[in-house]
C-alpha cells in the first residue's frame, strides 16, 4: 500500500536517501527543505521551500499523511567554554524547535490517517558522553525526550520513534571526513571499523514508517557501529 510521507530536509544526505527509497517503493513524498537539491524529477515526489528556523513558515500538505520524517541537523563540535548562548540556541532551533514546529503543522494530517508514524533523529552522544558535543547532545537529548512524550500522548493513533546515529557519511559530516586520515581514524573508533552509510539509515527510517514496525513506538534505536555499547579488548 502506497503511503503519503512528509520528509523535512530531504534534499541531501540521509534525507535525500530516504526520499529516494520512498520514491522507489512507490510512496507519495512531500519533501520540504531550503533547497531542492537532488530531489528534482524523482517519481512521486513533490518539493516545496521550507526553512525550519522560520517560525512563520507554512506547509502545503495532503489531507492525510501516513508518515513524517524530520532530518535537519547540525554538527558544531566545540569545547564547552567556547560555546556561546547563540551556539546553543542555533542547535536548538534546527534540531529541536524546528521539529516541534513541523510536527505541529503535520499533526492534523497524521491524525487523519489513523495509523501515522513519526521518525526523528538523535545522536549517540546523548547516551554516551563525548567531548565537544555539549551543544548537539543537549538539543538531541531534547528530541529523545520529545519522542517518548509524543509517543505516549499520540498513542494509539500515531507512533513516534527515533534513530540515534553515530558519524555517517553525508555532506553534513564532510568537515569531519575531509581526508583519508580522518576517515580512517573515525572508522577505527567504531567496533565495526567503518562509518555509517546514509542508505542504511534510510532503510531503518523506511522500516519505522511501514507496517513492519507497527508494534513499535517510543523507541530510540541506535545505528552506530556498536560505539555506544561495545568495548573491544
Amino acid at each position: 500500500m502506497n503511503q503519503n510521507v512528509l520528509v523535512i530536509g530531504g534534499s541531501s544526505g540521509v534525507g535525500l536517501e530516504i526520499v529516494r527509497l520512498l520514491s522507489a517503493r512507490g510512496d507519495h513524498v512531500t519533501a520540504a527543505s531550503r533547497t531542492q537539491g537532488g530531489i528534482a524529477d524523482l517519481p512521486g515526489v513533490s518539493w516545496q521551500s521550507y526553512d525550519v528556523t522560520d517560525r512563520n513558515a507554512s506547509l502545503t500538505l495532503p489531507e492525510t499523511l501516513d508518515g513524517f520524517v524530520y532530518c535537519p541537523g547540525t554538527i558544531q563540535l566545540k569545547p564547552f567554554q567556547r560555546l556561546t548562548d547563540d551556539d546553543f540556541q542555533s542547535e536548538l532551533e534546527v534540531n529541536f524547535l524546528g521539529a516541534v514546529r513541523a510536527i505541529r503543522l503535520a499533526y492534523p494530517a497524521l491524525k487523519k490517517s489513523g495509523a501515522g508514524s513519526i521518525v526523528l533523529f538523535s545522536t549517540v552522544a546523548v547516551g554516551t558522553g563525548l567531548p565537544y558535543h555539549a551543544g548537539i547532545a543537549s538539543a538531541k537529548g531534547a528530541i529523545e525526550g520529545l519522542s517518548r512524550t509524543l509517543a505516549a500522548e499520540f498513542a494509539p493513533v500515531i507512533r513516534v520513534n527515533c534513530l540515534a546515529l553515530s558519524l555517517t557519511d553525508t555532506p553534513l559530516a564532510a568537515g569531519l571526513l575531509g581526508s583519508e586520515e580522518k576517515r580512517k581514524a573515525s572508522a577505527e573508533r567504531h567496533p565495526l571499523k567503518r562509518i555509517g552509510d546514509a542508505a542504511e539509515v534510510a532503510g531503518a527510517a523506511a522500516f519505522l514508517l511501514g507496517p513492519g514496525s507497527g508494534f513499535m513506538t517510543g523507541q530510540v534505536m541506535k545505528i552506530d557501529g556498536g560505539i555506544s555499547t561495545l568495548k573491544l579488548l
